[in-house]
């Protein structure tokens, strides 16, 4: 079955920034699939770029494991990324301890 979601950068007032599938949006409630917290990027000056371009020192970069799902209810800034971003993130290795 093909999932047919577009990926998203989402921004929550103190949760963080988090990039996923979005599953759904009811006001500050955004749920995400298949999403990682981007901790640290490098190589974009902010989620916007990240959300155009990507990041473009991947090896600098602290985003998390993916996981299923996620439900942020304090969201304050949802941006479309392009397939360009998507690709970049999910090539960032997975930072853990």
């Amino acid at each position: 079955m093909e999932n047919n979601l577009k990926y998203y950068i989402v921004r929550g007032d103190r949760s963080g920034v988090f990039a996923g599938e979005l599953a759904s949006m009811n006001g500050k409630e955004v749920e995400l699939r298949n999403v990682r917290k981007l901790w640290f990027w490098d190589g974009a000056c902010g989620v916007e770029q990240i959300a155009k371009d990507g990041v473009a020192k991947p090896k600098s970069c602290k985003f998390t494991v993916t996981v299923d799902s996620i439900i942020l209810t304090d969201a304050i800034q949802v941006i479309e990324a392009t397939e360009k971003a998507e690709k970049s993130i999910k090539g960032v290795n997975v930072w853990s301890i």
